[in-house]
């Protein structure tokens, strides 16, 4: 059983880096990423309230009106943070350097709430390990950047219809400093997401009420900064109707994001935060190298060189330092 849980958490992690692919077909059809990041997190929302009126803890969620303090209840702004941003950076950075980006952030954020112990955390001590971890993490991640450098990008056969696929030479800089900034903060959101809802998960008992409060604010956050943009006419007007003809697995990012908060609340009491978490990330690492490879869920391919090998095998080996040290 043990095994079936940690298996189960590698999935898991992988349903992340499949979200953030699938985004893109969502985003092509609707249009603008602040549209799609809106759909798929009404989709995430609803499937996460479906599921929590099975388990007959919906109503849990009444206990959002006595909430103290109220900003509590912002800890679902990462979740459009992390999907938005992972809508413009996928296209533009690939997967696995994306994703390496948000580990980054995601290891450095947890280290200053450990260290601090801001957000209710408990203060833990930066041992050696710990630290050796940190430095192997940013070694990885700068080590898949300047791979991708020299990494040509294989297109789509649908984007040029003359050839089957077609080779281009990358851009000479495709990680430009604000792309790697929204990466590295876009990750860095979820652990403050989570400390922020273990605190809510206190005040309201059920975790599957929890996550439905969360994918609700964050719905109606990013729904607000669609309004927003769409005043200052900074953004195309969403489209629905190509919905409709979008593939089937361009709706998953929606039920991966609810997967993946129903998952890993009933993990973290069975196998602990520190292996679920790093396994999670070895999941997602591990697929986001594979999607980029083989060009999965019309992704443009992007060799996995040794370069790139390696770096993905610091950033892993760094997160489990500093995880399970």
């Amino acid at each position: 059983m043990h095994f079936v849980l940690l298996g189960s958490a590698l999935a898991v992690g992988c349903l992340l880096a499949v979200q953030a692919s699938v985004n893109q077909q969502l985003n092509k059809a609707v249009g603008t990423p602040y549209g799609a990041s809106t759909v798929q997190l009404s989709v995430a929302a609803s499937a996460l309230a479906v599921v929590a009126a099975a388990g007959g803890v919906l109503g849990a969620t009444a206990g959002v009106w006595q909430v103290e303090p109220k900003w509590l209840l912002v800890g679902g702004l990462a979740s459009p943070l992390y999907i938005t941003a992972g809508i413009l950076l996928f296209p533009r950075l690939g997967a696995l350097t994306s994703v390496g980006l948000f580990v980054t952030g995601q290891v450095f954020a947890s280290l200053v709430l450990d260290t601090f112990g801001l957000l209710s955390v408990p203060r833990q001590p930066l041992s050696a390990g710990i630290a050796i971890g940190a430095a192997l993490v940013l070694t990885g991640i700068t080590v898949v950047i300047r791979g991708q450098k020299m990494t040509s990008v294989l297109v789509p056969a649908s984007t040029h219809p003359a050839s089957p696929r077609t080779t281009t030479s990358s851009p000479p800089d495709p990680a430009k400093l604000g792309w790697i900034v929204l990466g590295l903060l876009a990750g860095a959101g979820l652990p403050a997401q989570g400390a922020v809802n273990a605190q809510l998960r206190q005040q309201i008992g059920a975790p599957l009420a929890v996550g439905t409060i969360s994918f609700i604010v964050a719905t109606v956050a990013i729904a607000l900064v669609l309004v927003a943009l769409l005043a200052l006419g900074r953004t195309p007007t969403p489209r629905l109707r190509p919905l409709g003809s979008m593939p089937w697995w361009g709706w998953l990012g929606g039920f991966c994001a609810a997967a993946y908060v129903i998952a890993t609340f009933l993990l973290l009491p069975r196998i602990g935060a520190a292996v679920t978490i790093a396994l999670t990330v070895t999941g997602q690492q591990a697929a986001s190298a594979l999607i980029d490879q083989f060009g999965w869920l019309g992704m443009a391919r992007r060799a996995l060189t040794s370069q790139r090998l390696i770096g993905l095998g610091l950033l892993i080996g760094g997160t489990f330092l500093v995880q399970l040290h």
